[in-house]
């Protein structure tokens, strides 16, 4: 493997000078700068592309996170905030010429109030430790990213995640109340409030999937949920994809909100089954795993309802789980999907279109058209119920032109989302991995607009800079060579 790690050309003089400033707030083993001290930072969870940073700041505390920002905003330096890492749009990708602020230290859960249905947490509590702590009082918290046992509440708000049943109990936005969070100049933001809506803008759905570029956030509160009376889940296995995409419409088309409602198609399938022994019919084209959740008598009614959906839409096979065990084993497999991979390829390429459900069928065809056209294998794991595409496109970094074939690949899934009336994402995050693809998306008074509300909070544009907003000119400059059909895409970038 031809790793290319090296950092940007570095300003020594400039990052002696950074350290020192930074060296009166944090001891030294909460300031790393040394080049051995700083590669594990130099990715999030889209490998791919890396970048050593050149400061790596750990505060423990709001008033060091503040007077990080304060040092950074005076000395015009980059800041990047970074969770668990575990992000897959290169949203943690760390600035070569400034600092990586870890928040990997705010690992409190602050406080539970069961009767408000609430939690307060900093930032670095995972998602799944949220439930956990939450269980004694009956409650839980609903957005479960398949990342749940180690992605972090804060870049949960960062991207706006979602999750298995996002699709009746939303994503992060529609789960959160309140936010405490820093501007770059060090000011702290209280937005939201203890009620369902406060006075003035909507700050807290700007802040929710502003992916660092607007504030760090430092504490969230969240909404919890009582945990239903009963769940149940119908794995429902078809002989064609398509089949599956149109009984996904079918379902909701039928007026039917299940819980959860997820697609898996063959290869991720046999990827997952000797992990996890779901009991997947392996010789399935694709299954739905559809779940109703509830009291007793709704969740009976619903399922009965979706067997009937499956069965017309052409299910080869329907069942249901017929134990809580059983039920977990079905989604256990797919939250180990994305891992699985790693059985049947070197390395994958995780895309995020949103698209109508009505245009699943079309969409999964031309999937399986790219996949012949590119010559790379495609696994199709994603949240059907919702429209939120994952699309794995496998391939071998070590093959010289793979990884490129893969990016153009990619940047057609999400020009094909865009055509149907979708979107280029749907909770990965635009980071840079989809910064080109926002040109096709958005217009040149759109991004203006974009560009208007960064400098309202970063009137430098130090947070996260080079993410998810490009400039006009990256715009013109893509436009040419999209023309050319160029892969340019992250030329400036160290990749493998």
């Amino acid at each position: 493997m031809n790793a290319v790690l090296d950092r940007p050309s570095i300003d020594l003089a400039r990052q002696r000078e950074v350290v020192a400033a930074l060296a009166a707030i944090l001891p030294a083993s909460a300031l790393l700068h040394a080049r051995e001290d700083v590669q594990p930072y130099e990715c999030d969870g889209l490998s791919a592309y890396r970048r050593l940073p050149m400061v790596v700041a750990l505060p423990e505390t709001e008033d060091q996170v503040q007077r990080i920002l304060k040092i950074c905003h005076r000395l015009r330096v980059p800041v990047v905030a970074r969770g668990a890492g575990t992000g897959l749009s290169g949203g943690a990708l760390p600035p070569g010429d400034g600092v990586l602020l870890s928040l990997a230290r705010f690992m409190r859960i602050l406080e539970i109030d069961p009767a408000a249905r609430t939690a307060r947490l900093q930032p670095g509590v995972r998602n799944l430790a949220i439930s956990e702590a939450a269980l004694q009082y009956g409650l839980y918290y609903a957005p479960d990213p398949s990342s749940q046992i180690a992605c972090s509440i804060g870049g949960n708000v960062a991207e706006n995640s979602g999750g298995m049943h996002c699709l009746k109990y939303g994503l992060t936005v529609h789960n959160i109340l309140r936010l405490r969070a820093f501007s770059i100049e060090g000011e702290l933001l209280e937005i939201g409030s203890g009620g369902l809506d406060s006075a003035g803008y909507d700050l807290l759905a700007l802040m929710t999937g502003s992916e660092g570029l607007l504030a760090v956030i430092t504490e969230v509160t969240v909404k919890l949920l009582p945990i239903p009376q009963r769940a149940q889940c119908i794995l429902a296995a078809f002989d064609e994809v398509v089949k599956a995409g149109q009984a996904v419409a079918n379902i909701i088309a039928a007026g039917i909100i299940p819980a959860g409602l997820e697609m898996m198609d063959k290869i991720t399938t046999g990827a997952v089954e000797p992990f996890v022994k779901a009991g997947y019919p392996l010789d399935a084209e694709a299954i739905l795993l559809c779940e109703s959740d509830g009291n007793e008598a709704e969740v009976a009614e619903e399922i009965e309802r979706m067997k009937a959906v499956m069965h017309a839409s052409g299910a080869t096979e329907v069942r249901v789980s017929a134990s809580e065990a059983e039920r977990l084993r079905f989604w256990a497999g797919r939250k180990a999907a994305f891992p699985a991979a790693g059985r049947v390829s070197p390395d994958y390429y995780c895309m995020d279109g949103t698209i109508p459900k009505k245009a699943l069928p079309r969409v999964l065809n031309a999937i399986t058209e790219l996949s012949v056209k590119y010559g790379l294998r495609c696994m199709n794991v994603f949240h059907a119920g919702d429209g939120n595409l994952h699309p794995l496109i496998l391939y071998d970094a070590n093959q010289p032109g793979e990884l490129e074939r893969t990016e153009q690949f990619g940047a057609e899934i999400l020009k094909l989302s865009i055509e149907v009336g979708g979107t280029i994402t749907g909770e990965h995050g635009v980071g840079v991995e989809k910064i080109n693809a926002m040109c096709e998306q958005f217009g040149t008074l759109e991004l203006a607009a974009f560009h208007a509300v960064k400098a309202a909070f970063d009137e430098h544009a130090l947070l996260n800079p080079g993410k998810a907003v490009p400039t006009l000119h990256r715009c013109a400059e893509y436009g040419q060579m999209h023309v050319h059909g160029g892969s340019e895409k992250f030329r400036d970038l160290p990749r493998f």
